[in-house]
């Protein structure tokens, strides 16, 4: 047993443990089962793209791309159809430049297919060796800021105001109450250091609210689901994807906005996947950079993804962030990543329970796993302006902007602009002046 679980999934007997990578992989899946919800939620704005067959495709998607990442790669993350690229898709491609959904699906085909083509010359590999250590660090910690804050808003703690943007929510009351009571217990366990103590905290939580009300709704926060009888539903079958799958539009693949949207979704995933696996990588405690070609496979289980969540149906399949919530539970191969995608396929037949886990509930989880991400700050030299404004912009433009992405590339021209400026040419590598150069183009352009 040891030695298949070394060859298929990168576990060493004496390093790691099976029941960790197992929690840690169902910590993950928990902390991001929300997509199942929200995607088939945001593709209802289209016609002709059923709820149920998106929650299928969804899952599918989420199944084949974790199982790469597992096999071949033998890493601990996790992949599914982005949030950020799949509201692009339906509000952006589709409602605003008027291009229908199968029109969308076809950039997202193409873009699977470029990112193929860009890992197997190692371009994203050139890419991830030119973003200069200071970056490196502070994307790490900018992602666990960014994924405290998307905890925050799932739990009501932080929401929307008209005067500042965001504002503290109704923290005595409701979801925010139960996130609240959620996070003082997960962050027990995790003091008190319980193996599998995130995941301890997130069924405690949906536990807790079934006894606490919503006062927006007048119902529990944890909602459990009943079929049309009014009895308790715990299993369902999938609906079928044949209404999208494979709903390809090919006479316009020549057009300018073909174009514009291929390359939005291209820089979009490229920079979110990159971002992820520095961060989470950091969080882990695990080399900054790790082998050549353990990163390229990284990469390929991702354009891989992105293909097959085109053909199925959906948008983008992208590496999720969330993946850190199993590395902060001890995940650290390819089991965890596995386990992964055997939730994603029982949640195709047992949707009803996993949809019933509330934002209250995984939100303590992605709190806590913000906070295990942050211990890379402290190895910016913060007295040295020219790193430290880059890197800081870097950190704050993540959860202000809503962009990994976004963090990314600011970061990286104002690192070359602030060295610049005070003539360090000389530690400013030919690549950064390129990435610059196309990231302001991106912005100007796209």
């Amino acid at each position: 047993m040891a030695g298949f679980l070394n060859k298929a999934f990168g576990f060493e007997a004496g390093k790691h443990n099976v029941r960790t990578e197992i929690v840690a992989g169902i910590t993950t899946f928990l902390t991001m089962a929300y997509i199942l919800a929200v995607n088939p939620n945001i593709f209802s704005a289209l016609d002709g793209m059923p709820g149920g067959a998106v929650f299928t495709a969804t899952a599918l998607a989420a199944i084949i791309g974790t199982l790469v990442m597992s096999f071949y790669a033998k890493k601990p993350f996790a992949l599914a159809p982005g949030m950020g690229l799949n509201a692009f898709f339906v509000y952006t491609v589709c409602l605003t430049m008027g291009y229908t959904w199968q029109f969308a699906l076809t950039a997202v085909l193409i873009e699977g297919i470029l990112f193929i083509i860009l890992t197997l010359t190692k371009v994203r590999t050139w890419l991830l060796d030119a973003i200069p250590g200071t970056l490196k660090k502070a994307i790490g910690a900018g992602i666990g800021l960014f994924i405290a804050f998307i905890g925050l808003q799932n739990a009501g703690i932080i929401v929307n105001s008209d005067s500042t943007l965001v504002t503290l929510g109704e923290i005595t009351r409701g979801t925010a109450l139960v996130a609240m009571i959620g996070l003082m217990i997960t962050a027990g366990l995790v003091m008190l250091k319980v193996r599998g103590g995130i995941l301890i905290g997130i069924i405690i939580t949906t536990l807790i609210g079934l006894v606490v009300k919503d006062p927006a709704t007048g119902m529990a926060v944890t909602q459990l689901a009943h079929n049309d009888a009014g009895a308790l539903q715990l299993v369902s079958l999938p609906q079928s994807v044949s209404p999208i799958f494979c709903k390809f539009e090919f006479s316009q693949i020549l057009s300018w906005d073909m174009l514009v949207v291929v390359l939005t979704f291209l820089f979009i995933d490229m920079f979110d996947t990159m971002g992820t696996i520095i961060g989470v990588h950091q969080g882990a405690g695990l080399a900054e950079r790790d082998e050549i070609e353990g990163m390229e496979k990284m990469f390929m289980a991702d354009s891989v993804a992105t293909v097959c969540g085109a053909c199925l149906g959906t948008s983008t399949t992208t590496t999720y962030v969330e993946s850190a919530a199993g590395v902060g539970a001890g995940g650290r191969t390819g089991l965890t990543a596995f386990s992964t995608a055997v939730c994603f396929a029982l949640a195709l037949f047992l949707s009803p329970i996993f949809l019933s886990i509330p934002g209250a509930a995984t939100a303590p989880a992605l709190i806590i796993v913000g906070v295990m991400m942050m211990p890379s700050i402290t190895r910016i030299h913060w007295d040295e302006y020219c790193k430290s404004i880059p890197a800081f912009l870097t950190i704050i433009m993540m959860p202000v902007a809503y962009s990994i992405s976004d963090g990314i590339l600011i970061g990286v021209i104002a690192y070359v602009l602030t060295h610049a400026i005070s003539g360090r040419f000389k530690e400013i590598s030919i690549p950064m002046w390129i990435l610059a150069v196309l990231f302001i183009l991106r912005y100007v352009f796209i």
